[in-house]
């Protein structure tokens, strides 16, 4: 089966803002989502002129926003970390500020396509040789991609991992390919906001690297849990092409107009004030306004659960609440209908591991398709969302509650 990994360009931080700050951190929250209103101040204010991170039409090559019961979470390129978040947690109280915490590590990011992989298992494969390696991860599913976080520092223990275990590097296209015959489960690394090393070598084995990663859990007393009628949906926004086209038909319709005596007389053309107006194609011209609408929406109402994730080439990807679906009318695509697709998080609390500790993501994934068999099992998907300091298991409705029993019995052994 075929798999192909590509790294995005920039680097990454990782903020966490607990859920009793949101409202201070609301305003920054959406200046990075509508990132043309940063650039107006960047403007007027030439020390904010540095801001990376943006395609040439001012699209950001990754971004997340995820709201949890558990906490914030941001990922977003350094630079934004820099120049919008850190002014905000400097306002702070010394005692408001020691709660919120940014990523020591600058990280990389790469996305997965991964469509030939087994839906029960997936999380394993692609993780399992980075958690051999000790290396620290953050796993993000969306809609259309996977994408993996891993400390800059840790770059070429990447590529050696993945080449390792199968994954053949093309210098012509920049990505990883695989034809990946799928073994034994295997288990990988979930957090490191830490520029220090593990405290301990790798596991030597996936059952080493299992047995690791429960045992972690019990001694930090983490207890996997659900949240009681919390059920997500995993959609999509339209794709940018569509808007796209959408413009353009706008924009010749526009022309035409003109052309018949209807608009203004100069070449540039102009508003009605009389003002310039813009020529080429703007921010907001290539967005869904109604989705973005929805999104600032669910975001202003401090949601229960909201994973919003903007990847440079992919459409918008939203993992949500489905109590939120009404926000979003039709500018989702995806399994909207009631009692499609509902989905149950698996909530796991990690703010008491070391940010260097390794093996979460796999051991917890690889114990589930071992002891629950996913990958025989029909449509059965895993999928996992990982936060600035926690995580979730993301498993079909009709199976979250053996789910929970699994891992609950995993940590006691």
């Amino acid at each position: 089966m075929n798999a192909q990994i590509s790294f995005l360009d920039g680097t990454l931080s990782l903020i966490h803002i607990p859920l009793s700050l949101y409202s201070e951190f609301l305003q920054p929250i959406l200046q990075v989502l509508l990132p043309q209103s940063q650039a107006l101040k960047s403007n007027s204010s030439p020390e904010l002129g540095g801001l990376e991170g943006l395609t040439v039409d001012h699209q950001h090559g990754f971004l997340n926003i995820s709201v949890t019961p558990l906490e914030c979470s941001i990922v977003c390129h350094s630079s934004w970390s820099k120049n919008v978040f850190e002014p905000v947690i400097q306002r702070l109280t010394r005692d408001q500020a020691k709660l919120v915490s940014i990523s020591k590590d600058s990280y990389a990011v790469f996305s997965v396509i991964s469509a030939g992989m087994d839906a029960g298992s997936r999380v394993v494969d692609l993780t399992s040789p980075l958690a051999l390696a000790g290396v620290p991860i953050f796993f993000i599913t969306t809609y259309y991609s996977d994408f993996i976080l891993v400390p800059t520092k840790d770059r070429q223990s990447v590529v050696k991992a993945l080449l390792s275990k199968g994954f053949v590097f093309s210098e012509d296209e920049a990505s990883f390919r695989t034809t990946h015959s799928r073994g034994p489960s295997q288990s990988s690394g979930s957090s490191g906001i830490s520029d220090q090393p593990p405290s301990t070598p790798p596991p030597s084995n996936l059952s080493e690297l299992q047995t690791r990663a429960f045992s972690n859990l019990k001694k930090r007393n983490v207890i996997p849990y659900i949240e009681p009628d919390l059920e997500l949906v995993n959609c999509s926004g339209r794709e940018r092409s569509t808007i796209r086209n959408g413009y353009s038909e706008q924009l010749r319709s526009r022309k035409n107009s003109n052309s018949q005596g209807g608009g203004g007389g100069n070449g540039a053309g102009a508003g009605s004030s009389g003002g310039p107006r813009m020529n080429g194609i703007s921010w907001v011209d290539t967005v869904d306004t109604k989705l973005y609408t929805a999104i600032i929406s669910a975001l202003i109402s401090q949601p229960r659960f909201l994973s919003v994730t903007l990847a440079q080439d992919d459409p918008p990807s939203l993992l949500l609440d489905k109590a939120l679906l009404p926000i979003f009318g039709d500018s989702l695509v995806g399994p909207t209908a009631e009692g499609d697709g509902n989905l149950v998080p698996i909530f796991l609390d990690l703010a008491s591991l070391p940010y260097e500790a390794t093996g979460i993501v796999s051991g917890v994934a690889g114990r589930l398709v071992q002891d629950m068999q996913l990958q025989m099992m029909e449509s059965a998907e895993l999928s996992y969302l990982s936060t600035a300091r926690a995580g979730a298991v993301i498993l079909g409705a009709e199976i979250g509650e053996r789910a929970l029993g699994v891992l609950r019995g995993a940590v006691e052994q």
